[in-house]
């Protein structure tokens, strides 16, 4: 993958898969290889339904948990 997708759904699918595959072991990590922020693509993820889960590594859908 030469870039992060911007489409929110893909985006959220390619991270997950990404750390899930072990390619990364962070979500700052694998946001500093693609030239973006950690907490710039978390916001953007907010705004489009998806919340960031530190104890599963993977975004997830807003309200999923509750």
């Amino acid at each position: 993958m030469e870039y992060l997708p911007q489409d929110p759904a893909i985006l959220v699918s390619s991270i997950n898969m990404l750390l899930r595959d072990g390619e990364f072991d962070s979500l700052d990590s694998l946001c500093t290889a693609f030239g973006r922020e950690a907490h710039q693509v978390e916001h953007y993820l907010l705004q489009n339904g998806f919340v960031w889960s530190p104890e599963q590594m993977q975004f997830r859908p807003q309200g999923y948990d509750e």
